[in-house]
């Protein structure tokens, strides 16, 4: 049994490979700390040979946003193909014909029936027209074998044969365009087949060899920087590495490799996936039915000169000028900026990387051809140099009782170090480890590599007191600022027989130092250097405040209150005059007050002893021989009606006093500036 995935399917191939493409090797890699890398590819392509390069599906997206292809030898790029992304099932509907898996070759034959084909049986060649091909089965119904595979062609002599595909040495397609489109299907169920895969394929015009250079960024792993700082007195030195990771599909041989640290902006645009858009039904006038129509009224009159929105009523913009005629015509772009290529390496026992500032970014260029097989990794020194670097202790909050021994590294080596671990070694001996942000050429680094158990840092923290710096008013609002105090003192101890140099870290928060000043400070916390005698102690006391603000209302405020703000220093003296007047006024207000609630109150009174007095009147109007009290209790009434008329009236106009007082306090507060 014979199946179509056996060594017959060289009979229709004879032609030449699926898909002759020129190899374009990689000459230059760039790597970046985001995670892109930058891929030049260069090589001479033979007339009429296409270029293919083969991508993951996740890259097709930048691939398709980056790729420059410039020919070197004048010739026109006349057009760049790619892969659909359509699933397979999509992409072999255009073939005139299917290949099931696993199925008879004389099942392909028999349904491509009308072919010209040429087949080889023996030393001899057959030429004819497909007839049709069939396998030839044998045994009971619920268990039949193919014995053979049989082709019947037309011969070109008119006679028509039957052929063993058993006995068929080769056969071959004479008609190019289905010979063509068989390659195009097998190669598409390949690209499919391997998933992950897709082709770019660049066509060019032109006669003769072209000498090809594409360019073009995808995703790769990011490359890492690794650091050895030696503390040698007297030659102090950094040393760099570049981690390189190869996880693309090819080797990387002999090519130009580049790192850059820093971070440019980079993003997915999904250009690879194809995008329909939704279109409007449109269609004649004449062609929609008659309906009512509704009409507005006019809410203003437009002017009667041109149309909004065309170039009737006005000039039309002139029409775009042409575009060119080629088809696609590619210039390379300068990368960057002209990078410094004859700086000369650093010369030490491994031999480091020039380096050139890219705007806000550093490339590292190594100095000769790097190989890094596919699947491998690469330590790659592009740094080693002196350096300027002091030994010192650093203490901040949150460390204990003991500070770290560090350095103080100056960047002197007119490179941007990027940022990753450091390893310190002290005298040659290993001292520790630590962790440095990137830093530009002429910044400094602190970098505590281990725990110094020799000096001992004692904190103490006074402070709360407030300090009034000034006062404001306005809109009726008094707006104190304080000044609030914080003492820190740190006592160090140093029991080793060596003086030390000790930067205390202490975060700054809202505070401002008053005393000492620091030596530096970061965006969150300020640095003392404290010069600390060996076997001996020493005192640090940071004076900070931090200013605080309260408001009080002037409303709220009572005359004594103003009265004591009045005397305070710190206010001017319009200020105090402006609130003398409002304490005065906020007294006569209180007095006024006063005044009626009493006024009030001797009203109620009389108020019911009027009602006594006729209450009594009436029950003595009831019995007789009671006309002399009756009399002593009118007269008493007809006096409490008078002293009642006086009170009302008397409580009215302090009513009316009040209510003066109270606008001038008003207004008074209402202006109050100062």
């Amino acid at each position: 049994m014979r199946r179509f995935v056996s060594s017959s399917l060289s009979f229709l191939l004879v032609t030449g490979s699926v898909l002759p493409a020129a190899d374009l090797p990689v000459k230059e890699v760039t790597l970046y700390k985001h995670g892109i890398g930058y891929f030049e590819r260069a090589g001479t392509v033979a007339a009429g040979d296409e270029v293919r390069l083969d991508f993951k599906n996740n890259d097709m997206n930048d691939v398709l946003k980056s790729l420059i292809v410039t020919d070197a030898n004048g010739g026109k790029i006349s057009g760049i193909r790619y892969d659909s992304n359509a699933t397979l099932e999509q992409q072999l509907q255009q073939y005139p014909f299917a290949i099931g898996s696993g199925e008879l070759l004389s099942a392909f034959l028999d349904r491509i029936k009308g072919a010209r084909m040429e087949i080889s049986v023996g030393d001899a060649k057959q030429t004819g027209v497909i007839l049709g091909a069939r396998a030839v089965r044998t045994g009971p119904e619920d268990n039949r074998r193919t014995e053979s595979e049989q082709l019947t062609l037309l011969l070109d002599s008119g006679a028509m044969a039957n052929f063993d595909l058993g006995g068929v040495r080769s056969l071959q397609l004479l008609d190019a365009h289905l010979q063509e489109q068989l390659k195009q299907y097998l190669h598409t169920v390949a690209q499919a087949n391997s998933k992950d895969k897709r082709s770019i394929y660049v066509d060019s015009n032109g006669a003769g060899n072209r000498s090809l250079r594409l360019s073009y960024i995808t995703p790769v792993a990011i490359w890492k920087s690794s650091y050895r700082l030696s503390l040698d007195a007297a030659n102090p030195r950094l040393e760099g590495w570049a981690i390189v990771d190869n996880t693309t599909d090819e080797d990387w041989s002999n090519v130009k490799l580049s790192v850059v640290s820093g971070r440019p902006i980079s993003f997915i645009s999904l250009l690879d996936t194809p995008r329909y858009g939704n279109r409007q039904v449109a269609e004649l006038p004449e062609d929609r039915a008659a309906g009512p129509v509704v009409y507005s009224g006019a809410a203003e009159m437009a002017p009667s000169a041109g149309v909004i929105g065309g170039v009737i009523g006005g000039v039309a913009p002139p029409p775009p000028a042409a575009a060119p005629s080629r088809i696609m015509e590619f210039a390379r772009v300068e990368r960057y900026a002209n990078l410094q290529k004859d700086k000369a390496p650093t010369q030490s026992s491994v031999e480091g990387a020039t380096g050139a500032t890219l705007g806000e970014l550093f490339e590292y260029n190594f100095a000769g051809p790097v190989t890094i097989k596919k699947n491998q990794s690469a330590m790659l020194p592009f740094l080693q140099d002196k350096i300027a670097a002091r030994k010192l202790l650093i203490y901040k909050d949150g460390d204990g009782d003991h500070p770290v021994n560090a350095a103080e590294v100056t960047n002197n080596t007119a490179k941007t170090l990027d940022g990753g671990p450091i390893t310190v070694y002290d005298d040659g001996a290993y001292a520790g480890e630590s962790l440095a942000e990137t830093f530009k050429a002429g910044d400094k680094r602190l970098i505590g590599y281990a725990v110094d158990y020799g000096t001992l840092v004692q904190k103490d923290l006074n402070g709360g007191d407030k300090l009034l710096r000034t006062v404001s008013a306005k809109n009726g609002v008094m707006t104190w600022y304080f000044g609030e105090r914080a003492i820190t003192t740190y006592t160090i101890k140093n029991v080793d027989p060596k003086a030390k140099t000790l930067i205390v870290q202490q975060a700054s928060g809202d505070y401002k130092v008053i005393s000492p000043k620091p030596v530096e400070r970061t965006s969150d916390a300020f640095r003392f250097e404290v010069r600390v005698p060996a076997n001996g102690s020493q005192e640090l006391k940071v004076e900070q405040e931090r200013a605080i603000q309260e408001e009080t209302a002037v409303t709220n405020a009572t005359p004594d209150s103003l009265i004591e703000i009045v005397q305070n220093k710190q206010i001017s003296e319009a200020g105090r005059r402006q609130l003398q007047v409002i304490a005065d006024l906020k007294r006569k207000a209180i007095e006024s007050q006063a005044n009626l609630d009493e006024l009030r109150s001797r009203t109620q009174m009389l108020g019911e002893e009027q009602n006594r007095l006729r209450q009594n009147i009436d029950s003595l109007n009831r019995v007789k021989g009671q006309e002399d009290q009756v009399r002593q209790y009118s007269s008493r009434l007809a006096a409490n009606e008078v002293e009642l008329a006086k009170v009302r009236d008397a409580r009215d106009a302090e009513t009316q006093k009040g209510r003066g007082v109270q606008t001038e306090l008003r207004i008074a507060i209402e202006r109050l500036e100062f």
